[in-house]
This record gives structure tokens, sequence and C-alpha cells, in this order.
């Protein structure tokens, strides 16, 4: 089987598998996501080279005892604060101009923050008001979908700045711009005819958090791989590379969404 072929046949049976599992049950998410990040932690592990054997252990059982912890606001709200100063120092190492790797130390925190924590987090997004709720989770990934489809589009047509050459030559400013005004549109088609949310502005911000900060996710990751010398983080999925690959923008996203409901909670 050709290329073509089978990055179409690994990516329908990615998606039908994703959105399945989410619409199926919160159980079933958790499983997925649960396997996910086992392979996501593997993968983590060989590009910044830390040891597997403690880390999936380890990543399992945090999993296994944080992933239906929504209801506990005090615990939640740590769990998002340690995510977001990660993510933090994920921006400063990527805008730093430097490619000298991380120290052990940093590798391992990130490993908590950056993957562990963010495959926690999904979680946790899926729960509304009234439970859970397959739509909310489903729309932002289709939100990121669509973020990536248009800078794409935008930026092969019209794109001539480059965003971050450095670590990423294809994308442009003008496919980020474009990536944002329509997923911008997207969120809003979605709230009022998929979700039928009442309350537009909170998924106006939900796309602008899915725009920005799944390109940075995309970003980071591109600096790992970069720094790290690997075209893909993984072979599981033929002509796609691995698990990081499809879900990077995710788990940078997640923790920001988490953020804002939290912000919603504290200040209703």
């Amino acid at each position: 089987m050709n290329e073509t072929p089978k990055r179409a046949l690994s990516g329908a049976v990615y998606v039908i598998v994703l959105l399945g599992c989410i619409s199926h049950s919160k159980e079933s998410l958790a499983l997925l996501f649960g396997f996910f990040l086992l392979i996501a932690v593997y993968e983590f592990c060989k590009i910044t080279q830390i040891n597997y054997y403690i880390s999936i252990p380890f990543s399992g059982i945090a999993y296994f005892f944080l992933w239906d912890k929504s209801n506990d606001i005090p615990l939640k709200t740590i769990i998002v604060a340690v995510a977001i100063l990660i993510s933090i120092k994920l921006l400063f190492y990527l805008f730093s101009i430097q490619k000298t790797t991380l120290k052990i130390a940093s590798r391992y925190l990130l490993l908590v923050g950056y993957i562990i924590i963010p495959f926690i987090l999904t979680n946790y997004v899926a729960l509304g008001k009234n439970g859970y709720n397959p739509k909310i989770l489903i729309s932002i990934i289709v939100l990121i979908w669509a973020n990536d489809t248009f800078a794409y589009l935008v930026g092969k047509n019209f794109g001539k700045i480059k965003l971050f050459p450095s670590v990423s030559p294809k994308k442009t400013i003008e496919g980020f711009i474009g990536g944002v005004i329509f997923t911008s549109i997207a969120s809003v088609v979605l709230s009022k005819f998929y979700i039928e949310s009442t309350i537009l502005y909170i998924w106006v911000v939900i796309g602008f958090i899915v725009s920005i900060f799944s390109t940075l996710g995309d970003l980071i990751q591109s600096k790992f791989k970069r720094i790290a010398g690997v075209k893909d983080s993984g072979k599981i999925m033929p002509g796609h590379g691995g698990i990081l690959d499809r879900l990077d923008s995710i788990i940078f996203v997640v923790p920001f969404i988490n953020l804002f409901y939290l912000i919603l909670y504290y200040v209703s």
C-alpha cells in the first residue's frame, strides 16, 4: 500500500475511534485517553531521553486516580495551575533562540505538566453543568481541526510572512490569522447549531483559545522534534506519525480551556 491510501486509512480509523469513544461515555473516553497517554509518555521519553520504565507506570497511576476528579474544585485548581505554569515554561522554551537540551529535572517536570496532566484534564473538558456532555470535547477537537485546515489553506494561498521559520518553516502569519478568523466563525456555528448554547460569548472565547494555543502547541512539539533530530514522535499511525503528532495541539489547548472554566466558576 502506498503512502496516500495508508495515511487516509489510518486517519479515518483514528477519527472514528476518537469520536466514537468520546460519544459513547465518559468511561470510554477515559479508557481511550489513558491508552493514548501511555503511548504519548513513551514517545516523549524517547524524544527527551528520560526513563520510560519509571515514567509509564507513574503516568498510569496518576491518570487512574485523577481522571474523574473534575468536581473536586480545589484539586482541579491545583492541577490546572501546575499545567499552566508548565505551559508558560514551554512558551519561554519555544521562543528561546538556544537549542540546547533541557536539564533532566526539567524534562521530568514537563512530563508531568505537558503530557500527563493535559491527558487527565481532557476528561474534565467534557463535563458540563449537567454532567458528561461529549459535544463539548467534540466541538473543541473540531475547532482544532478547523484551525489547522484553514491556517494551511490561507497560508498556502496567501502566506508570505513566516510565522516561526526556525521551528516550522511552512507556517505563515497570514495562515495563523486565517485560522483564527475561520475558527472563530466555526465556534459560533457549533455553539448555535450543535451545542445549542445560549451563551455565545463563551464559545467565541473558546474559539480564540483554540486558535492561539493549538498553534503554539504544534510549534512546541515541532521544536522538541527538531532538537531531537526526528521527523515524527512515533510510528503508531502510518502516514501520521505518533500520538503526540496527532494530539500536540489538544494537550496544549486543554489546560487553558480548563483555566477558562475555572475563571467562569469563580466569578459566577
